[in-house]
């Protein structure tokens, strides 16, 4: 099963680094860093598909999916699927979600690892989502599959299959803009577990 990374045991230096003495609010920063476990090692990349429910995405926002996707295909293979949101063009709000949830469990496969985004799930931060990236790859899976759901969440089914749900912010996001950060995050959690300068 996936896990995730307990805090470092690590002892906490009480003197920033110009000598003076850490805040209290800068010793539990220091706390809540969390190593990535895979710095120093090999992983095993499986490939990497996105599943957004939405409208058609604004031409600034493909050009920044594009770049991200294309810096993320150095490390793993990864793809991204976008189903149409509200396809019965109803104005009942459990109709949609309903149908939403059935387009987006049509593209689970049995073989997945299914990471749900929500705002109610686990808010992890880089280092986590580098191990969280790192231990997909040793679960069996044959794919890593992250959901991003429709103006009003996922629907049940999405929910039961999923593996692990996580947020990218306390604050709700655009679809779009969530695709976005998601990007950018894989790929800062590939230059984490590569041990390259990107992520400081």
């Amino acid at each position: 099963m996936l896990r995730q990374s307990p805090h470092s045991n690590c002892v906490f230096s009480c003197l920033k680094k110009n000598g003076g003495p850490l805040s209290e609010r800068e010793r539990e920063r220091e706390r809540e860093r969390v190593p990535c476990k895979y710095s120093a090692q090999s992983i095993r990349a499986i490939p990497i598909r996105i599943v957004t429910v939405g409208k058609k995405r604004g031409a600034g926002i493909q050009l920044l999916v594009e770049e991200y996707k294309d810096k993320i295909q150095h490390y793993c293979t990864i793809d991204d699927l976008l189903i149409k949101s509200n396809p019965k063009n109803t104005s009942n709000v459990q109709a949609q979600i309903e149908a939403e949830d059935m387009g987006v469990f049509q593209q689970l496969r049995s073989e997945d690892w299914v990471v749900v985004l929500d705002e109610h799930g686990t808010d992890l931060r880089s280092e986590q989502m580098a191990n969280l990236v790192g231990d997909a790859g040793r679960t069996g899976s044959s794919r890593l599959l992250f959901c991003i759901g429709g103006p009003y969440g996922h629907g049940p089914q999405v929910r039961r299959r999923a593996n692990m749900t996580i947020k990218l912010s306390s604050m709700v996001l655009n679809h779009q803009i969530a695709l976005v950060v998601l990007l950018e995050q894989l790929y800062r959690a590939w230059t984490i577990i590569k041990g390259q300068k990107y992520h400081h």
